[in-house]
């Protein structure tokens, strides 16, 4: 029971200072207020339900991918290889401006990833964990938007 407690505070203890979580009404309300909803058909559910399975609604967020050579950044982690300035940058961003919290580049830069061919089956998270969901509404429970 001691060392169990231990770990956790410790786990507490190695978590970065500038983490900065956000609350699952307030992602719903700034991708809302920034056009996601039914933004090329998809709800704003749908965007909610992808954020928290992509980063756990952490705008900070980086995931280095060393087995497929990438890295993922922000709120919907989104690879640097194609679409920030450590690769071929198609949404003309910093990876670093990926990771603020006020999300607007963000915004801005997944409307253009889905606007692509796959559109939200470009996060294969989405798909594995929100496309075929009966309970997204539960996403926006509760929330003012």
């Amino acid at each position: 029971m001691k060392a169990s407690m231990m770990l956790s505070l410790i786990g507490y203890l190695v978590v970065p200072s500038d983490t900065y979580i956000l609350g699952r009404c307030t992602v719903a309300k700034k991708l809302y207020d920034g056009g996601l909803s039914y933004f090329e058909g998809y709800s704003l559910e749908n965007w909610v339900c992808l954020a928290y399975f992509e980063s756990k609604f952490n705008p900070s967020a980086v995931y280095e991918n060393m087995q497929r050579g990438y890295t993922g950044y922000g709120l919907f982690q989104i690879r640097d290889s194609d679409w920030c300035d450590h690769g071929m940058n198609l949404c003309a961003v910093s990876c670093s401006a990926l990771l603020n919290p006020d999300l607007k580049e963000t915004i801005e830069c997944v409307k253009k990833i889905v606007k692509q061919k796959e559109g939200m089956r470009a996060w294969p998270t989405w798909s594995q964990n929100c496309q075929l969901s009966d309970s997204l509404a539960r996403w926006l429970d509760g929330c003012k938007l």
